[in-house]
């Protein structure tokens, strides 16, 4: 039980950490985690646990690509896309008078992570007796994050561009 707590204390400094910037960009808009919400800290802390919890494992799992990094070119699409999403996706957003909200972090993750997934759909590492047992489970495991999220994420991206366009 202690551990579950540390993680997500954890997740909640990193949460804030990550998207304290977008409240700067975004004043007129509410802290939530809707597509045209502000993601901040207050956000992440009015999630549900469930989503809390996938946040989490989703963010493990990315991480888990540097274990894999040094050998697998997929694993270094994987683990840079998160890291250039994370690193870029504000200053995008503000060169182009945009508030970073969530529908613009979902942008970032369909743009930044599409290569891993394209990548391991179609050379599909999870099915390669080839390839070490951990990493065929963590390329599984990857492909049905990236999938998962995109549910979510494409949505909010389409609510976030057609809002911005109109």
């Amino acid at each position: 039980m202690k551990t579950r707590a540390r993680i997500l204390s954890a997740s909640v400094v990193l949460s804030t950490m990550l998207f304290a910037a977008t409240a700067d960009a975004a004043e007129e808009f509410t802290s939530g985690y809707g597509a045209l919400d502000v993601f901040d800290g207050q956000a992440f802390v009015g999630l549900p646990l469930a989503v809390k919890s996938w946040l989490v494992f989703m963010l493990l799992t990315f991480a888990a690509g540097l274990l894999f990094a040094r050998k697998h070119p997929i694993a270094r699409w994987a683990t840079g896309g998160i890291v250039v999403s994370m690193l870029t996706g504000h200053a995008v957003f503000q060169a182009l008078g945009l508030p970073m909200l969530s529908g613009s972090i979902a942008i970032c993750h369909v743009v930044c992570w599409t290569p891993a997934l394209v990548l391991l759909l179609i050379k599909r590492p999870f099915f390669d007796r080839d390839e070490g047992r951990w990493f065929r489970i963590w390329s599984a495991v990857m492909t049905c994050v990236i999938l998962i999220s995109f549910v979510f994420d494409i949505r909010d991206a389409a609510i976030y561009i057609r809002h911005f366009s109109e």
